[in-house]
């Protein structure tokens, strides 16, 4: 397994470059076609590198918008203000890969440039996109099929359709070979994450390539604004996201500053509780309910007079779990968090075949963490057996076995 998971991501890689090597080389030995309309593109590429919010290694799934909108308006350009236009797949890879790497070097210098994944995505994805219309278009069989009207439009649609589909299915097959999360709730995630930005990405490539088509060039300033607009929102909204997990964490701290857990715990828990998440398949909101729920599970040891020794509330009387979660629940109620979250906290005392599989997951997370410390250096295997033995009424058997492999593969 662990042969395989550089493996995938070497073959997409290594396609991706063979295809840049020969874009450019062809490029460069047959020049440029429509040199005003490619520089045109290309600056309009650069612009969009250049606006990017942080790394697509970072956790954005399109960190440059603008940029991947514009390379979608090139591959699918077919005429320009009424007159056909004749540049190829090559010339498009060509002119978009040199674009992306010029608009990169100002973030690449500062060590916030895009990764390989980034760009070798760029690079299949946009051939994709090229491939599927480009030589259709180039022989006339776009034409005589559905014509220069409504359906041509349809036509641009469905190619990008297609391509919104292979690019999900490639990053999907990337994060499953770097990380070895089940490929399936992968899949699903890049295929909901369609319908927020990437959906005005592509909506915005056929716009434009669609306006070019009848009035010029001129349609690029005008069509790439909203969405440049739309980028900014977004990262106003990152930003807002980040804080708002910042202040959780630090909240979720209280417990530890005032000597109720250990340093680190809650950390821990929601870390390998995401992880276990994963491993399960949950979606990505169900994921930020169960982080959230895993950093905030022991706030409501505050109302104990006398601190639990080392805070370990998985030893205590059900009756005491139950009067803790109750209060960390309704602590929680009052941050504002979703009602989800309080619900996880709430329900960690109670009998697993009743809880959401969130509260499970972070039920058993956190006896785990609880009994790894307190057994010494061989503390992960023997609370992993102890896990195993109170399977039968303490812990759901799925949620033990799935945190086993997450801890496999950390080791």
């Amino acid at each position: 397994m662990s042969r395989r998971t550089p493996c995938t991501v070497a073959v997409v890689c290594t396609a991706a470059g063979l295809v840049t090597v020969l874009a450019l080389g062809w490029t460069l030995g047959h020049g440029i076609d429509e040199r005003g309309t490619a520089l045109a593109f290309g600056l309009l590429i650069a612009l969009g590198e250049l606006a990017r919010w942080g790394s697509a290694d970072g956790g954005e799934r399109e960190p440059a918008p603008l940029g991947a909108a514009g390379a979608l308006a090139y591959a699918l350009l077919g005429q320009h203000a009424g007159e056909p236009t004749t540049h190829g797949v090559l010339q498009i890879l060509a002119v978009v890969v040199a674009a992306t790497l010029a608009g990169s070097v100002p973030h690449l210098a500062h060590g916030r440039g895009p990764g390989r994944d980034h760009i070798a995505r760029r690079v299949l994805t946009v051939g994709f996109a090229a491939v599927c219309f480009q030589p259709l278009y180039n022989a006339g069989q776009v034409g005589e099929l559905v014509g220069y009207g409504p359906y041509y439009a349809l036509c641009i649609v469905g190619v990008l359709a297609l391509t919104a589909l292979f690019d999900a299915v490639l990053a999907a097959a990337l994060v499953r070979a770097r990380t070895r999360w089940p490929y399936g709730p992968l899949l699903r995630d890049e295929l909901r994450a369609l319908l927020g930005i990437a959906s005005a990405v592509g909506a915005t490539g056929a716009v434009m390539a669609l306006a070019v088509a009848v009035v010029g060039l001129w349609a690029l300033p005008v069509f790439c604004l909203p969405l440049l607009l739309t980028q900014f929102a977004f990262r106003r909204y990152a930003a807002v996201r980040t804080t708002y997990r910042q202040t959780i964490t630090s909240l979720a701290r209280a417990t530890e500053i005032a000597g109720y857990t250990p340093p680190g715990h809650a950390r821990r828990v929601a870390s390998l509780s995401r992880a276990v998440g994963r491993e399960l398949g949950l979606a990505e909101h169900e994921l930020t309910v169960l982080e959230y729920a895993a950093l905030m599970h022991d706030i409501g040891q505050l109302s104990l007079l006398d601190p639990v020794p080392a805070g370990a509330t998985a030893a205590l009387p059900t009756t005491e779990q139950r009067r803790i979660a109750l209060l960390g629940g309704a602590v929680v109620r009052q941050t504002g968090v979703p009602a989800d979250v309080a619900v996880v906290v709430e329900r960690q005392a109670d009998p697993y075949r009743e809880q959401p599989l969130t509260a499970r997951i972070v039920r058993a997370v956190n006896a785990y963490d609880e009994m790894a410390r307190a057994q010494g250096p061989g503390g992960p295997l023997t609370a992993l057996e102890r896990l195993r033995l109170a399977t039968g009424h303490d812990y759901q058997p799925e949620v033990v076995e799935s945190l086993a492999r997450v801890l496999a593969r950390a080791a």
